[in-house]
């Protein structure tokens, strides 16, 4: 199912909470044309093209073989989809809350990465039993056990080993908190309050381990949501700035320039050629 909106169209899980295909039997609505998810997709491209690339929130990758790619919810994503073999597992948030203890992906996703050579044989196997249980019983409870054993598999090899664990969890959770509330606060004091810490405390634990100011991460999702809908081409730039909680378009304009160096009249029609 597919949102008719002006926006940026919403791929929605409808009658499933898994659903899994082969990406040669993955559809083109499915892949082609830039599109959100309002669900996690994990996408294993077992063999691909010299020529094969996916986008992903405006970054352009070139795939190999054996690489892993994670899509959060809200993540802008597009691939035309040429032969390439593998599969492509789309999971409610409930289940990949569930059976995925992934920090990165939780946070906004993961790009491509590799699989070693152990950890794609044990993922061959697991892969291999979960596709059999889809199409025969498809019993829920066995298949969150498939996909729990290849999450495993594959976050030993994403999962960053930081220090400071309480301070790592309050980044997370900061992170979690800008992604329900950027638009409408943009305030380090906000986000410390929810945190029940100092802002100066915050913005001291997020320069150690991201190497950056809060404020500067709010600023970060805002371009990114901003290069969304500038991309997709649906939205007038005002229409654009308001969505984003900007009153003034010549204000949305300078923030957009000084953080991109581009005026977003000219990424929209960049993006358009």
């Amino acid at each position: 199912m597919i949102t008719p909106e002006k926006e940026i169209p919403v791929h929605h899980l409808t009658s499933e909470e898994f659903q899994m295909s082969t990406l040669t039997d993955a559809g083109p609505e499915n892949f082609h044309d830039v599109h959100r998810h309002n669900f996690f997709e994990i996408i294993w491209f077992m063999e691909v093209y010299e020529n094969s690339r996916l986008e992903l929130d405006f970054e352009r990758y070139k795939l190999e073989n054996n690489q892993i790619c994670i899509i959060a919810p809200g993540q802008a994503f597009n691939m035309k989809l040429e032969g390439e073999k593998g599969y492509a597992m789309a999971i409610s948030r409930e289940i990949f809350n569930e059976a995925c203890a992934i920090e990165s992906v939780l946070t906004g996703g993961e790009l491509p990465f590799f699989l070693n050579p152990q950890n794609e044989k044990t993922c061959r196997t697991i892969i291999a039993l979960m596709e059999q249980e889809y199409k025969t019983t498809a019993r829920t409870e066995l298949l969150k056990a498939y996909l729990k054993a290849f999450c495993i598999i594959i976050g030993e090899q994403i999962i960053p080993q930081e220090p400071l664990l309480n301070d790592r969890q309050r980044i997370q959770q900061l992170v979690k908190l800008i992604e329900e509330n950027y638009i409408t606060q943009k305030n380090t004091s906000f986000y410390a309050e929810h945190l029940k810490i100092s802002t100066h405390h915050l913005n001291d634990i997020v320069r150690l381990l991201r190497a950056t100011t809060v404020k500067k991460m709010i600023a970060q999702r805002l371009i990114l949501e901003a290069k969304r809908e500038l991309s997709f081409g649906a939205l007038s730039i005002k229409e654009v700035a308001f969505k984003l909680g900007f009153n003034d378009t010549s204000y949305f304009s300078r923030f957009f320039k000084k953080h991109t160096g581009q005026n977003p009249d000219y990424f929209k029609n960049k993006e358009k050629e």
